[in-house]
């Protein structure tokens, strides 16, 4: 895809055909993508196939509805995203953040059989962190993801995020047969998601139940996702169940996608590693000495912000995205039939040389750091970064992501020197929820004094 919005000269709009010659279309220009993004974002709807895959495990939440029902959902549910509401989270990043720095270091400080330092593997420790987080921050809950690792929410999420051949051929296979009979074949993968969707299910339940109880009781003046869809009276029990299935999957996995991202490249790059470690802690009280951070603080590292937008712009963790026309439309002044399909290829275009220079592929924070270019890295188009995706259906969650990220890495890279065990060997990206590199980066981590 990278290629053919380099090469192949085209009005907006390139016509290809896919896997079992299925038609799709591909927008290549800011208008295109805007067009079907923002102004006509409601004409391009999530094609059946992947609201139903997707679906069983997110359930039908703000991710998932269309038209005038993901109106309603967006609008009930935007007052606990809304910024005034995500600068009071950030002490609760931090403080999460900080607690998994505190273990990760007891777990470091434990040699191995060899009497070297052990393999960690961030992302496990980060799925974990991100758990927890949006716990507290969504729904008022503390998983303790972080210190029991064997959970039951945390142990199924591993399982169902964990990459297998079985999940990359019946995806294959999905194209052309219908997901409800995938979902009767006698495999493991099948019985695996028909137990984490029953434990995800009733962990929503259960946390609805408790958190109207505490709303009845009059003790809770919480602004957390969950008390914010509740009291807006719009969402039946059914449908909060729907709505903490989207948040508890997506709002941890991508985090920690992003965050081993993040550790593959600064492993890659020692110099960017050791300047933001010393900005973080000029700027960043230690994690040691439990102070707390405000919004203020963590956004003042501008650096740091450099850093995860460059790393979100490089290695997004959903990689693409799928639209059908519901209507005949146009793009870009081309005629489009109802039910045509157009690939989004987030990557791709976050990549494209057209929109961000000859060094588009380069891990280049400084891109970020000239002056007036802290939001747009340079890019003439704001469609150039299309990570989080643009207009009505860009994700809601964004603030919140961002916030968390940058909290995670300050955290990370201000307690440990990162080193990965093997940078020799050519990077095999996988994908269950999000795409994430094979094998989580497994590091060693180094300590370093005086933070």
């Amino acid at each position: 895809m990278k290629a053919w919005l380099d090469d192949i000269p085209n009005e907006g709009l390139i016509y290809y055909r896919s896997a079992f010659n299925a038609e799709r279309l591909l927008p290549t220009t800011p208008k295109a993508i805007g067009e079907v993004l923002v102004s006509k974002s409601y004409e391009f709807i999530k094609p059946k196939q992947i609201r139903e895959g997707l679906g069983r495990l997110l359930g039908i939440g703000v991710l998932l509805a269309e038209g005038d029902e993901h109106r309603r959902q967006r609008k009930l549910l935007m007052p606990a995203f809304q910024f005034r509401h995500i600068k009071d989270l950030y002490p609760v990043f931090w403080m999460k953040s900080a607690e998994m720095v505190t273990a990760l270091s007891k777990t470091n400080s434990v040699p191995n059989a060899s009497g070297t330092s052990p393999i960690i593997s961030i992302i496990d420790w980060v799925s974990r962190c991100t758990l927890d987080i949006i716990g507290v921050a969504g729904m008022g809950q503390d998983f303790d993801a972080i210190q029991n690792p064997d959970g039951d929410l945390s142990t199924t999420y591993r399982t169902i995020s964990s990459p297998s051949s079985a999940t990359r051929i019946l995806n294959v296979i999905a194209i052309v047969v219908p997901m409800w009979i995938l979902r009767r074949l006698p495999i493991k993968r099948n019985e695996d998601m028909i137990h984490a969707i029953r434990t995800i299910k009733s962990t929503s339940r259960n946390l609805i139940r408790s958190k109207n109880e505490k709303l009845a009781a009059g003790a809770n003046t919480d602004t957390d996702i969950l008390s914010v869809a509740i009291t807006s009276g719009g969402f039946s029990e059914d449908d909060l169940v729907n709505q903490l299935m989207t948040f508890l999957a997506a709002g941890h996995e991508t985090t920690a996608s992003a965050m081993a991202w993040a550790v593959y490249l600064l492993c890659r790059h020692p110099e960017i590693q050791s300047r933001l470690r010393e900005e973080v802690r000029e700027q960043l009280p230690s994690i040691s000495d439990g102070s707390s951070v405000t919004s203020q603080q963590i956004d003042n590292v501008h650096y740091l912000s450099a850093v995860c937008n460059e790393v979100l712009r490089l290695y997004p963790p959903v990689p693409m995205t799928l639209r059908q026309a519901s209507k005949d439309t146009t793009i870009a002044g081309h005629f489009v039939p109802k039910d045509t399909t157009v690939f989004i290829p987030i990557w791709a275009i976050n990549v494209n040389k057209a929109m961000w220079g000859d060094d588009a592929e380069e891990f280049n924070p400084e891109r970020w750091m000239a002056p007036g270019q802290a939001n747009s890295g340079g890019a003439e188009s704001n469609y150039a970064m299309t990570t989080f995706l643009h207009g009505p259906r860009s994700c809601i969650g964004q603030a919140f992501a961002q916030a968390e990220f940058k909290c995670l890495l300050a955290a990370i890279v201000g307690k440990f020197e990162l080193e990965a065990t093997d940078l020799d060997t050519p990077l095999d990206i996988v994908g269950g929820v999000t795409q994430k590199p094979k094998g989580g980066v497994p590091v060693r981590l180094k300590e370093v004094p005086g933070w």
